[in-house]
């Protein structure tokens, strides 16, 4: 279930690397997968050098060209459902049907922006004089440096490549080690379907060192990346340096505002659903749960309720409703939150310790009374982890909201559109659901604001971010 996969430079997968060797490790069992080749600076050279050559070959396709391409690779990656997923489980840790919804929500991903590619439109500026025409056309940029995280390989990644290459531009892909076949697997679906060898490749190994060398390569014009907040700052200073294009979507601590009237009995499950969803390793997981006092109550006996009957186990056993943390660390990362939160005076209703000594799972944990002293409040947990705060009023709601410097996602839930236009009104945050959990579409802008990031995936604004304005003035 589990390929003896190999870098991909020009088409050609590579079983050696020049850093050695990387082991890829089964986050449920600490079993090793697979003894995979490890790229250093040569390997990356190679891959800038031939994305260059890609970037000349596939910009000069036709967008209808280029969509029909796409999006028979989007084709071969629904066919091929089941072995991806499965390789998914196996080396993220989510359950097979986590797994083979975001390899679904990837190959969407690919088909929408195939379309959109075709759509690529400029304009026409009425000239000063009759004899002049101005117009605007959308260029790609060149090629893309595409660093994407460990918690959703296959739709975190595609939000890079496939605007990339709908608007011609080549990509060097660099996934987490962690989590690397995941996108191997998606190169091999683009190859397959007639994307020119040059116009794609896939290299992993150490991060600094890869992402270093990318950003700082002559050829690559563009860097899109996913991480922390803490990564984003390094790669933007880099970028800056070597004046790169940046898209960046950087870490959130997702607010929740639960209003007197809302609906309890609808709440409860989603926000239980969606709190232990990937073992709440996602960007925009809903974290801080800021519920008025009238509810209060209600909502923390109900949550934890819902939290103690989630199933915790191998992606791949039947029912698993939550696997374990991707890595050793960020269940460490989980267990010290805990601990710092029992300190300070904090509940642990439910959950609250780490699962045997095989694997990173945790227990699914929610912490009510919390407050902005605890280190849960205010670096982002990034685990199956939900903290629950009391709060007098929506405008104290508002005010814990917009305390921290980040602005990813946010949600709120009431019955009420009046209280629903003020949470609009004044919530700093890039993408705001209410009443409900799910953002992410390929149609839909998905990015934040402050130092949540810059720039957005996903929608025409996804698109836009892969080309560059040109103005083409004539007198004629």
């Amino acid at each position: 279930m589990y390929p003896e996969a190999g870098l991909i430079i020009g088409g050609v997968s590579r079983s050696t690397g020049s850093a050695g060797v990387l082991e890829v490790t089964d986050p449920a069992t600490d079993e090793v997968l697979a003894v995979l080749p490890k790229a250093g600076l040569s390997e990356v050279s190679e891959a800038c050098e031939t994305a260059m050559k890609g970037f000349a070959e596939w910009s000069a396709f036709s967008p209808y060209d280029r969509s029909k391409i796409l999006r028979r690779a989007a084709d071969l990656m629904r066919a091929r459902t089941e072995d991806a997923a499965r390789c998914l489980t196996l080396e993220q840790g989510k359950p097979l049907a986590q797994a083979r919804l975001e390899w679904g929500g990837a190959a969407d991903l690919l088909e929408w922006f195939a379309e959109e590619g075709r759509r690529t439109y400029g304009r026409i500026i009425p000239g000063r004089v009759t004899e002049s025409e101005l117009r605007v056309l959308r260029k790609p940029v060149g090629p893309v440096a595409a660093l994407a995280p460990w918690n959703f390989p296959a739709w975190g990644m595609m939000q890079k490549i496939a605007p990339a290459l709908a608007a011609g531009c080549s990509v060097v892909a660099k996934p987490s080690e962690a989590t690397p076949v995941t996108t191997w697997h998606i190169a091999v679906c683009l190859l397959e379907a007639g994307l020119p060898p040059n116009a794609i490749s896939v290299i992993w190994g150490s991060s600094s060192t890869l992402s270093d060398a990318l950003i700082k390569s002559p050829e690559i014009r563009k860097v899109s990346l996913t991480g922390s907040t803490r990564v984003g700052r390094i790669v933007a200073s880099l970028a800056g340096e070597y004046l790169k294009k940046v898209t960046m979507e950087l870490g959130g601590h997702a607010p929740v505002i639960v209003a007197r009237d809302a609906d309890m009995s609808k709440l409860i499950p989603l926000a239980a659903q969606w709190k232990f969803r990937n073992a709440g390793q996602v960007c925009v997981s809903p974290t801080r749960f800021l519920v008025e006092d009238a509810v209060y109550d209600d909502f923390v006996e109900g949550l934890s309720q819902a939290a103690a009957r989630v199933k915790v186990g191998h992606g791949l056993e039947d029912g698993t409703a939550m696997g374990p943390l991707c890595t050793r660390n960020q269940r460490n990362v989980i267990s010290a939150m805990v601990a710092d939160a029992r300190a300070k005076g904090a509940r642990v209703t439910a959950g609250g310790d780490a699962i045997g000594n095989v694997g990173n799972f945790h227990a699914p944990t929610v912490i009510a009374d919390a407050h902005p002293d605890l280190l849960a409040m205010n670096d982002e947990p990034f685990g199956p982890l939900a903290l629950v705060a009391r709060v007098g009023s929506i405008d104290e709601a508002l005010a814990e909201a917009n305390r921290m410097p980040v602005g990813l996602a946010s949600f709120a839930f009431t019955t009420n559109a009046h209280t629903a236009a003020k949470i609009t009104r004044t919530v700093k945050a890039g993408m705001l659901g209410i009443n409900h959990f799910s953002l992410g579409l390929p149609e839909t802008p998905f990015g934040g604001v402050l130092d949540s990031g810059f720039g957005s995936e996903g929608g025409i604004e996804g698109l836009e971010a892969y080309t560059t304005p040109m103005l083409v003035s004539a007198m004629v």
